[in-house]
Formats: C-alpha cells, structure tokens, sequence
C-alpha cells in the first residue's frame, strides 16, 4: 500500500492535521496494521517537499504547533494518476513453504509434516477471518474476501503439493 497516495487521498476531502490524517487511515484502512504518528509526519513532511500537499494553517497548542494539510492540484493528479495504474500481481515465484517442503525433502524430513502444520495455521486464520467477516462492516467484508481467496488458493497449492510429494522427493533429492 502507499501511505503517500492514500494520506493524499483522505485529504481530498479537506484539509486535515496529521492526528486526524492518522485517525482517518486507522479507520479506514488500519484495522491490523495501524500507522505510526512518525510515519504520518515522516510522509507529509515528503509529500509537501514534493509539492503534492501545502501548510494551510498553523494552530498553537499545548504541544507542538498543529499543521494543517491541503492537497495541491499536483498532489490531486498524482492520486489520479496512482488510481488509475493497475498494481503488479505478486508472482509468488519465492515462496517460503515451497522452499521449506523442498529442504525438508533434501534433509530426509517428513515433507508432509510442513504441509500440513501450514494447512492447520491457514485453516485456523480462514476461520479467524470468516468469523470478522461476518461481525464486519461491508470494507471489512471485502479485505477478509481478499485475503480469504489467496489462503483458498493456497489450500489448493497444499492439496497438489501432498499428492506430488513422491515425485516431487525423487526429483529433488536425486
């Protein structure tokens, strides 16, 4: 995710403080992963370097100064721009577990072991995730919808590994 585009993109609405820029992020998009303040700051301070956002105001408080952001019209077409370029699928080409299956195979482990320790923890996460799914508002509905289509297409890729596994032993450990 781009924090840049996405700041950039909450404050089409209107000009906004870091505190509330974080806020709104954590909101909308931070349910597991919420966002430091350093990084909020660390990204507008980038953001009006680059021009993409501008100081409307600043307000005293009992802390330090309180900025107030405005997107620029640079910053509106970067967002544009962002939004409309597709995001690159992963490839999955460096994958951990096949890499664990296949050292389990050269160092004459029980391959299967790996594989069904990893079904159980992707079992256990859908369950997880289907149990937010259904306490969820619709956002949270779509990203447990997404992250539920990848551990489904994972189940599948555990399925034919197992029944690969003897071919797949003597192939590598030949």
């Amino acid at each position: 995710m781009s924090i840049g585009h996405t700041l950039l993109g909450l404050l089409e609405s209107g000009p906004r403080h870091g505190y509330d820029l974080k806020r709104a992020f954590d909101d909308t998009f931070g349910h597991d992963r919420p966002l430091a303040y350093g990084q909020v700051y660390a990204t507008m301070s980038r953001l009006l370097k680059n021009g993409l956002v501008e100081v409307e105001g600043i307000e005293a408080g009992d802390g330090p100064d309180r900025k107030r952001y405005a997107i620029t019209d640079a910053g509106i077409t970067d967002v544009e721009r962002w939004l409309a370029s597709p995001e690159k699928p992963e490839d999955y080409l460096r994958s951990t577990l096949y890499t664990k299956v296949v050292l389990a195979l050269l160092t004459h482990r029980d391959a299967a072991d790996v594989l069904d320790t990893q079904r159980a923890e992707h079992l256990r996460t859908m369950r997880v995730l289907t149990d937010r799914k259904r306490k969820g508002d619709l956002a949270d509905q779509l990203i447990c919808d997404h992250a539920l289509f990848h551990l489904e297409a994972d189940l599948r890729w555990l399925e034919l590994t197992a029944a690969r596994l003897d071919k797949l032993r003597t192939e590598v450990v030949a």
